[in-house]
């Protein structure tokens, strides 16, 4: 029988935070999740009272806009901060407040949804482009 066992993890940061040294600061908890998936570890189930092989891997994370891009590498103060669209996004910087939104945020429905032709609700354009192409591995690297 195949067990599945799901362990929670939170990194809060304080002021010490390692910011763009994020990779230092998780590469020991990177080499023991790889050493785990590529070997078993016999755990005792106290549950079914039984061994079994353990193999762990990292599912998701779940973070607010900024720890993403320090998690990412990805710059969310400018108008690249969407790590989906990548470069394929068009950024609007408000007159107060010098903050960027994101208006190409409807090409993701449906190309009949009501809000694509929805000109007055947004910043009066229609949507008809595609979402963004996936980034590729090679991509991502050239980046770096």
């Amino acid at each position: 029988m195949k067990q599945t066992s799901f362990i929670l993890s939170m990194i809060i940061p304080g002021k010490r935070a390692p910011r763009n040294n994020i990779d230092v600061y998780l590469l020991p908890l990177i080499h023991e999740l790889k050493e785990l998936w590529n070997t078993s570890v016999k755990t005792f189930d106290a549950c079914g009272n039984e061994v079994f092989d353990m193999h762990t891997t990292i599912l998701w994370t779940i973070s607010d806009f900024a720890s993403l891009g320090t998690l990412l590498g990805w710059n969310t103060h400018t108008g690249l901060a969407c790590s989906r669209c990548n470069f394929d996004t068009t950024p609007r910087k408000f007159l107060k407040g010098g903050k960027f939104c994101f208006m190409s945020h409807r090409r993701w429905l449906d190309r009949k949804h009501r809000f694509r032709l929805a000109r007055m609700r947004f910043d009066g354009t229609i949507e008809n482009r595609n979402p963004p192409l996936p980034i590729s591995k090679y991509d991502v690297l050239q980046q770096v």
